[in-house]
């Protein structure tokens, strides 16, 4: 097997930041990596190092004189109004029927081929690129946390490409399940080194469960000796029939050191609120109707979450999750019907409208003690302020100077410190590595109270969640089943669509499996030009919507005053709202034309 890639003795600093210590690595072929570590510790960084957009401070990356690298792009490489089409021809210079071939692999045909990328969600999106990775033809994908933000289905279907895929990659995720499903190699930067581990994440991480355990237990027994030790040589040094063994003894002491445990640096510690176990509905929803304006999104909801429940939202991008978890917090008014909280409920949101609504005139730790509930250990508060990545001097930074990104993780630490009895939480698990989100979960788990959820991770789904409730289709139900029957569902849609799709492909005469489609009235051909044409001024609207999305929340994670950070949202929120209604109307025209 060919090495492709060679770190040898890396060196790299940021400041007084160590990222790389005499790191070193080999990456051979057709072997496929999960990249792990905490966050901050250098791996999107080694990444640049590889790709040669950064550079080490000492030591090398011998690569092979074949190496040919596919990166998955986290920025948008595409120019205004350029179809999908049309930027992997540009992107690949491969013909037109090549580029229609592969992304067919991702299910990108019709009209999702042809209309302006701008229109289409950032999971098409995301398929797009990877059909673009797959025309260069690379032996070496590196793929920075690939899944942020995809839904089930295009996880499954990234998955699947993956799996089929014969050359060698390096994933950077913080999702198990993901990591699980496609490496069988697992590479931890921790300390500044760089661990490869010949299996999947799960037996690595139980791997270091154990090397900790381990030396937990060495340092235990050299504790005690330097204990012993240390006693006999108090005692003996100043005789002088004893001076001699207690100086031999001295140098003994000095050879037992204690072993430095990776695994306890900067450790996650987390615990949800100290509540009591309560029973009975914690809410109810009777013929609830959500959505914006005039747009109905889900209706005829009938709904009962009782106390104690951790219920998982679930569903596709776009079909309404983040929309009834806005309704059931009352940041967003029902259309129609009602959503009724028990009696003497505490809510804790953590979700995107409320990172704005901090204080400015106080510093991280000082927010936290006073969010916390009165009596709560500063060692404690600290532990948790720690596991949002607030470390040190970081406690201190005042509200008005914090990013968007950081105003999110101190929502989630105020909400952990607090007394709420009802946690709502959209997107919990990201901005967090692998043992944070793994001891957010344990602490969700041993929490007494009740939480409504949204999460793409779906370990972290089916470690916590005891209910799921599912949006689809302007629907909202109770799932009844466990998350693997629900997994299990989706899978079986996905297959059964790739089982329609290779049906249809020419066979070896040239023909397909297809009948022949029925010639169009002129009535209908009329009646398909005009519903082109109202795709084509939703397709310029949704291009329009989707750059000043993009512009607006790059505005408002820099925002650090207050007010401004208010305003942004605001405008934020009133753009996601237009452009989720123009996405919804351009599916339905796209629906009209394929069934016509």
């Amino acid at each position: 097997m060919s090495v492709l890639l060679q770190i040898r003795n890396a060196h790299k600093r940021y400041g007084d930041q160590i990222l790389l210590d005499g790191a070193e690595c080999t990456l051979t072929a057709d072997t496929k990596v999960g990249f792990i570590g905490r966050n901050g510790a250098g791996k999107s960084t080694l990444l640049r190092c590889i790709l040669g957009d950064d550079e080490l401070d000492s030591g090398e990356i011998i690569r092979h004189p074949k190496l040919n690298i596919g990166y998955l792009r986290q920025h948008d490489p595409f120019l205004p109004g350029e179809s999908a089409l049309e930027f992997l021809m540009r992107d690949s210079g491969q013909p037109d029927w090549k580029c229609g071939e592969v992304a067919g692999e991702f299910e990108i045909k019709g009209n999702y081929l042809t209309c302006p990328l701008q229109a289409l969600s950032g999971g098409w999106q995301t398929r797009v690129k990877l059909s673009a990775l797959l025309l260069h033809e690379p032996n070496l994908l590196l793929l920075d946390e690939p899944t942020n933000f995809l839904d089930l289905r295009t996880q499954i279907l990234l998955e699947h490409f993956l799996k089929s895929f014969h050359e060698a990659c390096l994933i950077v995720s913080h999702d198990r399940a993901f990591l699980n499903a496609t490496c069988d190699y697992t590479l931890d930067l921790s300390m500044g080194e760089l661990t490869l581990f010949p299996g999947k994440v799960d037996a690595f991480l139980e791997y270091q469960k154990e090397l900790n355990e381990h030396d937990q237990r060495v340092n235990a027994t050299i504790a005690a000796k330097r204990k012993q030790l240390q006693e006999f040589i108090d005692k003996n040094r100043a005789r002088a029939s004893t001076a001699t063994r207690a100086k031999s003894k001295s140098k003994m002491l000095d050879r037992l050191e204690l072993k430095e445990l990776a695994n306890e640096q900067a450790r996650a510690v987390i615990r949800a609120p100290q509540v009591d176990r309560r029973q009975g509905p914690a809410v109810r929803c009777r013929d609830l109707a959500i959505g914006y304006g005039d747009r109905i999104v889900a209706k005829d909801i009938t709904l009962e979450i009782d106390h104690g429940m951790r219920a998982a939202i679930v569903g596709d991008n776009g079909q309404g999750k983040t929309t009834l978890l806005r309704t059931l917090v009352q940041s967003l008014e029902p259309l129609q019907g009602e959503v009724k909280w028990g009696y003497g409920i505490e809510i804790g949101t953590y979700a995107q409208h409320v990172y704005s609504s901090l204080p400015e005139n106080k510093t991280v730790l000082e927010y936290l003690e006073y969010e916390a509930i009165p009596g709560t250990k500063s060692q404690t508060i600290l532990d948790v302020a720690g596991a949002m990545l607030f470390r040190g001097s970081a406690v201190n930074k005042r509200i008005p100077v914090l990013s968007g990104g950081e105003r999110a993780r101190l929502c989630m630490a105020a909400i952990l410190l607090g007394k709420a009895n009802v946690l709502i939480l959209d997107e919990p698990g990201n901005h967090l590595d692998v043992e944070t989100v793994e001891a957010l979960a344990d602490a969700l788990i041993a929490y007494e109270g009740t939480v409504i959820f949204t999460s793409h991770d779906r370990h972290f789904l089916k470690r916590v969640a005891s209910a799921f409730i599912e949006v689809r289709d302007g629907a909202v139900t109770h799932y009844r089943g466990d998350y693997d029957a629900y997994l299990y569902m989706v899978q079986k849609e996905i297959d059964d669509e790739e089982s329609r799709r290779h049906a249809a492909k020419p066979s070896s005469s040239g023909k397909t499996n297809q009948k022949t489609p029925t010639p169009k009235t002129t009535s209908s051909l009329l009646d398909e030009r005009q519903l082109r044409k109202q795709i084509g001024q939703l397709e310029k609207q949704i291009a329009r919507l989707d750059a000043q999305k993009k512009t607006t929340h790059e505005r408002w994670m820099q925002a650090t005053d207050p007010s401004e950070s208010m305003r942004l949202h605001e405008e934020l929120t009133k753009i996601q709202e237009e452009l989720s209604e123009a996405e919804t109307r351009w599916t339905e025209l796209q629906e009209q034309i394929e069934s016509a």
